[in-house]
């Protein structure tokens, strides 16, 4: 789905993605995880069109998505989401759904004059669409609430559920788990497993909580001053001396002298 290839971003003289390379293949849940400054979120602000690269290439399918836009990888399938949820805060949680769809009649001046049934027509399907998505989600009972009084897992809920409007092809996640109790977590972890399996989306996790990682992902990519450190699944990432390298300043040898 997504290949990666030598990107390179810097700030400065401060290389943040240096040279990274990797592939996500269609159809999984990878989690991407690293130390704190590894240059995992400018990684992928930079696949996501929302940071320009400085160096390397990134391809959808095949095709070259490099430096391209939001709006441009937006109507490809490709959507990201970001650490604090990003609402509109005085619309009800129906309507921040029903704002996503592109290219809604709506949306044009002449069609506001001459156009109100096709206008009312569509409303109508997105906001029955939406109603669908918010089932799923199982937070039906939360349509008409404002989404600024949503508690953060709740948002993070609604974040997936914009994704669900478009029917995304990738989606990539930055710390969906941030400031949500472990209760809403699970129902997160469910929702993420049960969109891959049922509607075929692809994913891509940032995330710190290993235990959130390893109950979806798989592969998982580990991180490091701005390059691709070690690829596997979550028991060999942990058992990677680099890995623990990176993580703790020491080897597999000196494990027990930091409680690991």
């Amino acid at each position: 789905m997504i290949e990666v290839s030598g990107l390179v971003k810097t700030f400065g003289g401060f290389r943040a993605v240096d040279g990274a390379s990797l592939s996500i293949a269609e159809g999984s849940i990878t989690g991407l995880i690293g130390p704190n400054g590894a240059g995992k979120t400018t990684l992928f602000n930079v696949i996501a069109g929302v940071l320009q690269p400085d160096g390397g290439r990134v391809t959808m399918a095949g095709d070259d998505i490099t430096g391209l836009p939001p709006h441009a990888l937006f109507h490809k399938g490709l959507l990201r989401t970001f650490q604090i949820a990003h609402e509109f805060a005085s619309m009800s949680v129906r309507e921040n759904l029903m704002m996503v769809p592109a290219g809604q009649s709506g949306e044009r001046l002449w069609n506001t004059w001459f156009g109100r049934k096709r206008i009312a027509d569509e409303e109508r399907a997105l906001a029955a669409k939406a109603d669908a998505v918010l089932d799923f989600l199982t937070i039906d009972h939360l349509a008409g609430e404002r989404a600024g009084n949503l508690s953060g897992g709740q948002k993070k809920l609604l974040e997936l559920g914009r994704t669900m409007m478009v029917d995304a092809r990738i989606v990539f996640l930055d710390e969906v788990g941030a400031g949500v109790n472990r209760t809403l977590l699970y129902t997160i972890s469910d929702t993420i497993k049960r969109l891959n399996q049922e509607r075929g989306y692809t994913f891509v996790v940032i995330e710190h909580d290993m235990e959130f990682i390893g109950r979806i992902c798989d592969p998982v990519i580990c991180m490091a001053e701005g390059k691709v450190l070690a690829e596997g699944t979550l028991d060999q990432i942990k058992a990677n001396e680099a890995v623990i390298e990176a993580y703790l300043g020491t080897g597999l040898k000196n494990r027990a002298k930091v409680g690991a």
